[in-house]
């Protein structure tokens, strides 16, 4: 049997950025929970996990499994550059359509966003003005601390969980000096130490200071350094990053496993994308797309490895690229140009044109990151949650250690299926391999 805290009255779900992708994720939650539209994408909803073995196996839905959150129980909240609430967010990024977001209309209005803790040269492309006056790092941090008091009290949430749905953040990269223990980094923040203080690891640290899972749905470097691993373990709350897997990586982390099977060489993998939304337009200032390449560029590595197939895997060339261009607005395409070979070195090639909708395909992945954290949370699960890497675009790991991430879809999907298993109080019966 689980031993899991039951989930017991409200989820405060506080969102970071009320664009896109987020108030897609809230106007479908509120529009699911309504019996008008199907929360299609989401594992928690839709996916089976077997149990059991022989004649005691069967296959259950994730909340038959472990004790989910209910979306009748969630309650929202945001921060944003922009004051507009939910519904005029929605009604502006023109990802759903107008039919699709009147029936919660109501419920969208009442969600207006709390002022931002913002540093424009993090992102010089955004120009709102509903932003804190803060005096220096603790200070930021310590007001978003305020929001989600408030909120908590105000919404009668039990529990919050702080999802990061904001633009990408100029790269910072780990600077051991600061970012290596929890002391450095508090006493960074109190100095002000804008260079290596993102604002998003303000939020990270107020969140997880007052006990809210913490999840980065960018590939900000924030929540990835061993600083903050020692505030959650610390706090005992979970951290899971970094980067919503959608679009071009899905494709990747689900294709890349394809050629390794089969014993397939590789000389090549150039990946490009056109997207117009505001996410977009940020990773259009070349700091902001830096971050996002490195995590773009982490996927293959570590699903086919020089090291252990040197005739097929080494040297192949891996190139990422981002271009903004508006008229495409949130409809993301994605080309892959990948160079393989076979038998006696004889080239082949591959092409995949990927048009998919960036923030449909973010919005389940929102959903679930969001109730397994919860889950985690009451699971007494903390730190670095490696079972949501199914999700992630570059999964957080110990690099200290020279841990290797997993990349590999159906790997992570194994480990996905093993933590809800055990947080049922199922024994984790698939291995990894």
């Amino acid at each position: 049997m689980s031993n899991v805290k039951k989930a017991e009255g409200k989820l405060g779900v506080m969102v970071v950025g009320l664009g896109a992708v987020s108030s897609t994720f809230i106007t479908g939650v509120l529009m699911a929970r309504k019996g008008l539209a199907k929360p299609v994408g989401s594992n928690v909803m839709y996916d089976k996990i077997r149990v059991g073995e022989g004649e005691n196996k069967k296959y259950l839905h994730y909340s038959e499994i472990a004790p989910i959150a209910k979306l009748d129980d969630i309650v929202f909240a945001a921060w944003d550059v922009y004051s507009a609430n939910a519904y005029e967010s929605a009604i502006n990024c023109e990802v759903l359509k107008e039919k699709d977001i009147n029936p919660v209309k109501d419920e969208l209005e009442k969600i207006v966003p709390f002022k931002a803790a913002f540093d424009h040269n993090y992102a010089k492309r955004l120009e709102g003005d509903n932003v804190k006056q803060c005096s220096d790092r603790w200070d930021m941090t310590n007001q978003i601390r305020e929001d989600i008091r408030k909120f908590k009290q105000e919404s009668g949430a039990d529990r919050i969980v702080v999802l990061w749905a904001a633009s990408t953040e100029v790269y910072v990269p780990v600077n051991e000096k600061i970012h290596n223990t929890l002391a450095d980094l508090e006493a960074a923040m109190k100095a002000n130490d804008t260079e290596n203080i993102a604002p998003s690891m303000c939020y990270a640290y107020a969140a997880l200071s007052e006990g809210a899972p913490f999840i980065m749905g960018a590939p900000n470097t924030t929540v990835d350094i061993p600083a903050m691993w020692e505030l959650a373990e610390k706090t005992k709350m979970p951290i899971a990053g970094k980067d919503f897997k959608t679009g071009q990586t899905l494709v990747k982390s689900g294709f890349a496993p394809i050629i390794g099977t089969r014993c397939l060489g590789l000389a090549g993998w150039f990946s490009t994308n056109i997207l117009g939304n505001r996410d977009g337009l940020v990773l259009d200032e070349p700091a902001n797309f830096r971050t996002k390449e490195v995590s773009k560029l982490s996927t293959l590595e570590s699903i086919l490895v020089p090291e252990q197939q040197p005739d097929l895997y080494t040297d192949y060339y891996h190139k990422v690229r981002i271009n903004y261009y508006p008229p495409r607005n949130d409809n993301k395409e994605g080309w892959d140009n990948i160079d393989i070979f076979g038998w006696m070195g004889y080239p082949m090639q591959i092409k995949i044109n990927f048009l998919c909708r960036d923030s449909i395909l973010a919005a389940p992945l929102c959903l679930d990151l969001v109730l397994l954290s919860d889950l985690a949370a009451r699971a007494g699960r903390y730190g670095i949650q490696r079972f949501l890497s199914f999700y992630l675009k570059s999964p957080m790991h110990d690099y200290t250690k020279n841990e290797v991430p997993v990349n590999h879809l159906f790997q992570q999907y194994v480990m996905l299926k093993n933590a809800i298993r055990e947080m049922g109080g199922y024994p984790a019966d698939e291995t990894i391999d």
